[in-house]
């Protein structure tokens, strides 16, 4: 019984906690998986010409 009690006062205070919480806007959370977005497109774009320029540098002088 004693593992239940603790349960139950667990779960009410999460509850508490999920209430002070400052959840964002809809607009907010666009806004901002839109960047998270552009931002991997950006890195991954340059990590590519990064490892494309290695690739054809070592074909080119050592293979």
């Amino acid at each position: 019984m004693k593992v239940f009690s603790k349960i139950i006062t667990f779960l009410k205070e999460v509850r508490l906690e999920i209430r002070k919480v400052n959840w964002p806007s809809r607009d907010e959370t666009i806004r901002y998986t839109l960047i998270v977005v552009a931002m991997s497109v950006v890195v991954a774009v340059y990590l590519g010409g990064v490892d494309l320029i290695f690739t054809t540098l070592l074909n080119k002088f050592i293979l």
